[in-house]
C-alpha cells in the first residue's frame, strides 16, 4: 500500500486553542503591568521629617498596684484620693487620656476593682491592663 504524499497535509477539523490562550494570558499580563506603571496619581509636596526624636512626653499614665495594696501613678506613690485628683487634672488637660493599670500578681482583687471604678467615675475609657507574657 502506497501512501500519498498529500496525506500529511490534510485539513484539520478542530482548532487548537492552546496557543491562542497562551497569547491571551501574555497580553493580559502585559496590559496589567502597563496600566499600573502608567498610573502616577496626584503630585503632592510632602513635608520632610527630621531625624531627631520627638521631645513630646508620652501622655499615657500608668497606675501600678503593689502587692501590699499601695498605689503608684507613673513612678510616684499616691493615695487613692491623690490618684483621683491627679487623674482628674490629667483628664481636664487631655479628654482622651489613655491609662494602663499594672497590678501585682499577689494584689487583692478589690484594689484593682477600686482603681477600675475610679476610672469609670472619671469617664476614662481608654484603658489597658498590663500582664506579663506567658512563657511556654
Amino acid at each position: 500500500m502506497r501512501r500519498s504524499i498529500y496525506a500529511d497535509h490534510e485539513a484539520y477539523d478542530e482548532i487548537n486553542i492552546t496557543s491562542m490562550l497562551d497569547l491571551a494570558w501574555v497580553l493580559l499580563v502585559v496590559f496589567m503591568i502597563a496600566v499600573t506603571a502608567s498610573v502616577q496619581g496626584i503630585k503632592i509636596n510632602l513635608p520632610k521629617a527630621g531625624n531627631t526624636p520627638s521631645l513630646a512626653k508620652p501622655h499615657t499614665k500608668a497606675i501600678s498596684i503593689m502587692a501590699d495594696g499601695s498605689f503608684y501613678l507613673d513612678a510616684y506613690p499616691v493615695s487613692m484620693e491623690q490618684l483621683e485628683t491627679s487623674l482628674r487634672q490629667y483628664k481636664a488637660a487631655d479628654p482622651e487620656l489613655p491609662v494602663v493599670v499594672k497590678g501585682d500578681a499577689g494584689v487583692q482583687y478589690q484594689s484593682v476593682i477600686m482603681v477600675l471604678d475610679l476610672l469609670n467615675r472619671l469617664e476614662i475609657h481608654q484603658l489597658g491592663l498590663v500582664t506579663s507574657r506567658l512563657v511556654k
